[in-house]
């Protein structure tokens, strides 16, 4: 079995008198794609945050190829070097073309060279489908196009794992697919990949594991045509039970 990119142990996080994480253990090993699943509320967002160490732990810890990147002596900055991370929102810098926000980070964090940065980019923005764009603003693209513009931000500095938080929520229903099949390319590709969708059909072509959770809680996990055809815990039967005869499964 391949090592663990990412392993979270004991993850807790609170929000005054409310907690919102609640000792989840979870395991992303090399080439994995994992999908989190659970109603609005349930955590998703917030573990992906706090694996990104961009939300403070309360207790537990973040193990990125085995070394603690939640210890407060460990710089967070070189750490998240390591992931690249995609919001709902698509957080492009509107005064900046596409390929100034795709270079922004390789040149300034990282000190590639702007004329390697480029090609770089260059290369990645013919992948997702935007070679044209290339001298775009984001006011000009679709939100689908924006949010592929965000993904080949993500993968600038080719980071060892990406977290993809309900990258298709912001999106009409028409732009969906094509942001969808480009994270099915990137799993073909054999990226390390945690991502928290509403999109179980799509989580059942392409997750390696899915995840339920409810209340903070990580209540099952296992291959999608378990947790998605027979699933175990009585909570996650009755959540997609409302997501079948929503006609979304």
């Amino acid at each position: 079995m391949s090592q663990a990119v990412l392993s979270v142990r004991g993850m807790v996080k609170r929000y005054g008198g409310t907690t919102v994480l609640d000792g989840i253990d979870l395991d992303v090993r090399e080439h994995e794609v994992v999908v989190l699943i659970g109603s609005s509320g349930s955590g998703k967002s917030t573990l992906l945050r706090c694996a990104n160490l961009l939300e403070e732990l309360d207790d537990g810890q973040v193990l990125l190829d085995g070394v603690d990147v939640s210890d407060p002596r460990v710089d967070a900055d070189v750490a998240r070097r390591s992931m690249g991370v995609v919001f709902q929102a698509f957080n492009l810098f509107p005064h900046m073309s596409v390929l100034e926000n795709v270079t922004l980070a390789p040149r300034v964090v990282h000190g590639v060279p702007r004329e390697v940065a480029n090609d770089r980019a260059r290369d990645l923005l013919a992948r997702v489908g935007l070679a044209d764009k290339a001298g775009a603003y984001p006011d000009r693209l679709s939100g689908g196009q924006q949010q592929r513009v965000a993904i080949a931000r993500a993968l600038a500095y080719d980071p060892r794992l990406l977290l993809f938080d309900e990258i298709t929520s912001a999106l009409d229903p028409e732009l969906v697919g094509e942001v969808l099949a480009l994270v099915r390319e990137l799993a073909g590709q054999g990226r390390t990949i945690l991502m928290a969708t509403h999109e179980m059909g799509f989580a059942k072509q392409v997750a390696d594991r899915v995840c339920f959770l409810d209340g903070g809680k990580l209540l099952e996990s296992g291959p999608p045509e378990q947790v998605l055809g027979e699933p175990v815990h009585p909570r996650t039967r009755q959540f997609l039970g409302r997501i079948i005869d929503a006609g979304r499964l």
